[in-house]
């Protein structure tokens, strides 16, 4: 397994340390394990996981701009746990309702010795952001509407929300509630996986 994720992130052209490369791969490892009791996600091979979830997590990095993020309705931590994993100098919290998979997200964070992750079991809207957070992510979380209406008390005066997409959302983008504007959508590039995948970059409009 460590080769094909190193024979992808050459194919991405992303350069990770070999503890990086374990620590992903260790996570592919627990997710496979875990989902056969805890119904985690709906992808069962490890294989196929390093696709849709890792490579597919982790092309958004270079697109995030400070050092304090929110992972909301992260699941089985995703992206957060791999984005955690390839920006070591970055904070994320893990944001999930369900008790089953903070339980897992906490022993991910055990066993991984991930010291820049905080696993929450809360609903959003009910998270006080204090302090503020730098960015809000999403993957298949909501629509964008929904997104910004549910997280708009997370970012900070320059924080942003990034919403992890499929095809370009253009409906969602036209409905954008006032206050809020798209600063810049990103054609992502997942190597061996098909289908369009774009990431929406959203501020709040200064007042």
């Amino acid at each position: 397994m460590l080769n094909k994720l190193s024979r992808l992130l050459n194919e991405a052209g992303i350069s990770l340390s070999d503890h990086q490369k374990n620590q992903l791969v260790g996570y592919v490892d627990m997710l496979h394990k875990w989902n056969k009791a805890y119904n985690l996600t709906s992808v069962r091979d490890p294989n196929e996981m390093l696709v849709r979830h890792i490579l597919d997590s982790i092309v958004v990095a270079p697109s995030l701009k400070g050092e304090r993020f929110i992972d909301v309705g992260t699941g089985p931590g995703l992206p957060g746990i791999p984005l955690s994993i390839v920006r070591p100098d970055a904070h994320f919290t893990l944001l999930d309702s369900l008790g089953k998979r903070v339980r897992f997200l906490r022993q991910v964070q055990h066993e991984l010795n991930l010291d820049n992750i905080t696993p929450v079991q809360s609903r959003v809207e009910a998270f006080p952001a204090e302090p503020p957070f730098d960015g809000v992510i999403s993957r298949a979380f909501a629509s964008l509407t929904d997104m910004v209406n549910w997280c708009h008390h997370l970012p900070g005066a320059e924080g942003r929300f990034y919403a992890l997409k499929g095809q370009l959302p253009e409906d969602e983008i036209a409905q954008l509630p006032e206050g809020f504007s798209v600063e810049s959508v990103v054609e992502l590039r997942v190597p061996q996986l098909e289908g369009e995948r774009h990431l929406v970059i959203i501020t709040p409009n200064k007042i």
